[in-house]
């Protein structure tokens, strides 16, 4: 499931974090998100609408990848499998959850903030991480870090990235993309400004490309 779950997260540069407040926006939310270049979609289950969301966009949605993020425990996971979730994410992790994430039979990719939580997950099996909160829990610096005695670990850091900072988590070989809920600002979503949505996505799609051409940015 590593390598699925890898496979995944190569496919865009950034995930885009998604609250689904209004069932109505989630289609076409995603359509925008996937014509600008991101076709990895991680709806959380911060409101009620999250399963609802999946299933619309797993069925409606041409080239989407969906899967269930902010998945807390045994219910929401079983919930979000089937819902039709084609990944799993969560925020943290518990024994009980990463035994079942683990069996799950989709790519299921825990939060880490630690390095104790990271040599569990690697216990499970489970080398493809989320690294949660990136920026509260030491940002770049400290997944650069993981990365000698971890090597073969790799991550999809998400907390506090954006357009200012993702250069720093991009320069890091373990990264295979980033997590980011900047794409999809509540105000533009409610009123279904797409065009603008748009044209983030396809800035952040550039953005990834430009620094890939100079060597994916770097650490200070």
């Amino acid at each position: 499931m590593s390598a699925a779950a890898q496979a995944i997260l190569k496919q865009a540069p950034v995930v885009p974090v998604i609250t689904i407040r209004d069932i109505n926006t989630a289609v076409p939310l995603a359509q925008t998100l996937v014509a600008g270049g991101l076709p990895v979609l991680e709806i959380t289950l911060r409101t009620p609408e999250g399963l609802a969301a999946i299933r619309l966009i797993r069925h409606e949605v041409e080239g989407a990848v969906v899967g269930a993020g902010t998945v807390l425990g045994q219910g929401d996971l079983d919930a979000a499998l089937q819902a039709g979730s084609e990944f799993i994410v969560t925020p943290g992790l518990t024994d009980n959850l990463l035994r079942a994430g683990a069996a799950c039979g989709v790519p299921f990719i825990p939060g880490v903030a630690t390095v104790s939580e990271l040599m569990v997950c690697l216990e499970q099996g489970l080398d493809t991480l989320k690294f949660f909160p990136a920026e509260a829990v030491g940002g770049a610096a400290a997944l650069k870090a993981f990365g000698g005695p971890f090597p073969q670990v790799r991550f999809c850091p998400t907390g506090g990235i954006g357009p200012a900072n993702i250069h720093q988590y991009l320069a890091l070989a373990s990264v295979l993309s980033v997590g980011g809920s900047w794409l999809t600002p509540d105000d533009l979503v409610a009123r279904g400004d797409w065009a603008a949505i748009l044209r983030l996505a396809r800035e952040a799609c550039a953005l990834v490309t430009t620094l890939n051409a100079e060597g994916r940015g770097s650490l200070p």
